[in-house]
């Protein structure tokens, strides 16, 4: 089972993977074509439960400080270049607390409380009344169904029988492939994913796309690095455990002999920095060229288990990687295959089965990975749920009750400013050449640009929700979710689609279609808040916008043309001069250390390095744009400049626990938030200047500074 919007948006601008992801589902590796950029990774929050839900909101939704910056969070004992995210917030990252069902905590989190809240509101309300119809209907039973513990209970884990009972009648390795394609229906898993995304050389259609899969863990390196031992040791015990508590044979042996098959997939595996190579990811194929070329899977039976037999080519991800997991297949005894597969079958339906199973399920994929002290309170996890499998008619009510139509408008005008600003410095800049100017200035031209919500609402009309029955649920949530992605391959993209729902705290750049997204519930404070000074407003909401327009000409987003194609528009010459800057910027992000020995991945982390340096330049220049040649006003003794930056460093403010970084430092895309906080404002001219920094830990001298943007 996969969760694909969730999945495919995996280069987003804010925070790393909601403590729902991390905690209730499993979510396996996808292909890396084309993806969307954003800005963050969707992290979900908690509030204290000893207020009313109208007394949390109103907390949460309150201005920071008296003009949008807290000031009593600062600590000015720090000086800014030796720690500007500490100097920004040192006393409020001093008193915050990390929630007990969360691996962290910080500004956006809030946000997600926010948003999070408000989904309550919204079902809730539904859930109470009688006489409902259509996607209010289902709302509400999907919600009860999740609530419903004392059933579950009784239940306890009859569900999963007839999936385990198909798995055990399996015979042959063409069987346990063709059940592997079926998985993207339901629960379970496959040596390969499955996943329907936009074709990078042919914009504006869908295309089937297939990339490595076979890992229970994070990442590989939670099998290969002495970083993760402890992580692997317990996860076998997580696996012999699911064992005994269903009933499986020989559960030691097994859960042995799935760990030792996962290291040998893990070993051949791509790196998470390979896999960001759009160039390398994109290889095409017809699907019946796979057979010769990846032998010992069975891939027609694969396709139509997973009804993309139709397909008229398959996008193929981590290509050199293929022939060997399928050669680990087959090499791989059937009884030891079907074990991972009854594994992957009970894993993913442990958080919809009794509450023992459940719990033995945070012992390992919340406490053990992450940190996570305390479970979910149970109404959160059933309003993350409700708004995962019916996001678009949950965004429908959201946008009706929470998005005043004045901050779209408010939300316009903003982006356009950061537009014209990218505009100027690319026509500006002194290391481009001509050639490859005038493509950059097409591109930027042709930007489309989606804020609140979509012109269209989802159809869940056929998808069937009952009150009582939580496990079909979510298998017949998942089978119309792939029935609906398979139904858009090889076939024209509607243009008003969107990768986010309304209720998203997330914003995103799509390189195929070349538009920025920006959904409603983002567009609150810290990001923007209508009474804040600007100045902050553009350090907040004006770099979120400029991180994704820089998404469009970052080491990725620059290989993709003015209609979405992936191709080479730029000279060889200006390619290796943007290589160089790229390189040193890595080399800074590299130099992070996050706990002792563990080292930002510069190399993983580069696009959204790239952006976030860039969204801070443009959110400067269109704060200075705005001002239309008056001087900027001083705020409690803080230019306007200073403020920018300032409210640059308030968005990141944040702190995790020590195994979720580790886990944030393997396997995600973006920076831990503190070097987002530092990285990009050390490489910036200005912040020298506003602040008066000629020296100290994180000072880069002039002539290393990074100037890509």
């Amino acid at each position: 089972m996969r969760t694909f919007r969730t999945l495919l948006l995996t280069s987003a601008l804010l925070l790393p993977l909601s403590a729902t992801a991390f905690a209730e589902v499993v979510t396996h590796d996808v292909p890396a074509p084309a993806r969307e950029h954003t800005l963050l990774a969707e992290t979900a929050a908690t509030a204290s439960d000893t207020q009313s839900d109208a007394q949390k909101m109103a907390d949460l939704a309150k201005s920071y400080g008296t003009w949008g910056f807290d000031v009593s969070g600062m600590d000015p004992t720090i000086k800014p270049g030796d720690d500007f995210f500490d100097y920004a917030n040192g006393k409020a990252l001093a008193a915050m607390k990390i929630p007990g069902d969360q691996p962290g905590y910080g500004s956006f989190n809030k946000l997600a409380d926010l948003s999070e809240l408000q989904l309550k509101t919204l079902v809730t309300g539904l859930a109470a009344k009688s006489g409902l119809t259509g996607d209010d209907q289902k709302i509400a039973d999907l919600y009860k169904s999740m609530m419903d513990v004392k059933t579950r209970d009784a239940l306890d884990v009859a569900p999963l029988k007839p999936e385990l009972a198909k798995v055990a009648a399996i015979k042959s390795k063409s069987e346990l492939a063709r059940f592997m394609g079926w998985t993207s229906n339901g629960f379970g898993s496959a040596f390969f994913s499955l996943s329907v995304y936009d074709d990078a050389k042919k914009p504006g259609y869908w295309a089937l796309q297939v990339g490595q899969a076979g890992l229970g863990l994070p990442d590989r390196d939670y099998y290969l690095s002495d970083t993760y031992a402890d992580k692997k040791t317990a996860y076998q015990a997580y696996i012999a455990d699911l064992f005994k508590m269903t009933g499986y044979p020989n559960p030691e042996a097994n859960a042995k002999a799935i760990v030792d098959l996962e290291t040998e997939i893990a070993k051949v595996s791509w790196t998470r920095i390979e896999r960001r190579d759009d160039t390398k990811t994109y290889n095409p194929m017809a699907p019946s060229a796979l057979p010769a070329y990846a032998p010992g899977f069975d891939w027609a039976a694969f396709f139509v288990g997973a009804g993309v037999s139709k397909a008229q080519k398959v996008v193929v991800a981590e290509n050199t990687a293929f022939p060997k997991i399928a050669k680990i297949f087959a090499d791989t005894p059937l009884e030891t295959l079907k074990a991972w597969e009854a594994f992957n079958v009970i894993d993913q339906a442990s958080p919809y089965l009794s509450q023992r199973i459940y719990d033995r399920r945070f012992a390992f994929r919340s406490k053990a990975l992450y940190g996570i002290e305390e479970q979910r309170p149970l109404w959160k996890r059933a309003v993350g749920l409700t708004d995962d499998k019916l996001g678009e008619a949950l965004g429908r009510a959201y946008v009706r009750d929470y998005f005043p139509p004045e901050s779209k408008a408010k939300m316009d005008t903003l982006v356009h400013g950061l537009l014209a600003a990218m505009k100027i410095r690319i026509e500006n800049l002194t290391w481009m050449s001509a050639p490859t100017k005038a493509k950059a200035l097409e591109k930027l031209s042709t930007f489309g640009v989606k804020i609140g919500y979509p012109k269209k609402w989802r159809d869940y009309s056929k998808l069937t929700i009952k009150a009582g029955d939580l496990y079909g649920n979510v298998e017949r949530s998942s089978a119309f979710e792939w029935a609906y992605q398979v139904s858009h391959i090889d076939q024209p993209i509607d243009p008003d689609d969107w990768g986010m729902t309304p209720q998203t705290v997330n914003a995103y750049y799509s390189p195929t279609r070349n538009e920025i997204v920006f959904p409603a519930a983002i567009l609150q404070p810290p990001f923007f808040d209508p009474k804040a000074d600007m100045a902050v407003n553009y350090g907040g909401i004006g770099a979120v916008i400029g991180h994704e327009i820089t998404h469009g000409f970052d080491d990725q987003g620059r290989h993709y043309d003015s209609k979405g194609a992936l191709s080479e528009w730029w000279t060889p010459e200006d390619a290796a001069k943007f290589e160089a800057q790229t390189k040193a910027l890595g080399a800074q992000y590299d130099a992070y250390e996050v706990a002792p020995g563990v080292h930002v991945q510069g190399g993983l982390t580069m696009g959204e390095n790239i952006a976030d340096l860039g969204g801070l330049l443009l959110a400067l220049d269109a704060y200075h744009l705005s001002l239309n040649g008056k001087d900027a006003p001083v705020l409690d003794g803080f230019t306007g400049d200073q403020r920018v930056f300032l409210g640059f460093g308030q968005v990141w403010q944040s702190k995790y626990q020590p195994d979720f970084l580790k886990f944030l430092v393997a396997s995600d895309p973006h920076s831990p938030d503190r070097f987002r906080g530092i990285g990009a404002p050390r490489n910036v001219d200005a912040w020298y200047k506003a602040f008066n920094v000629t020296d100290g830990k994180y000072y880069v001298k002039p002539e290393d500074r990074v100037r890509i943007w």
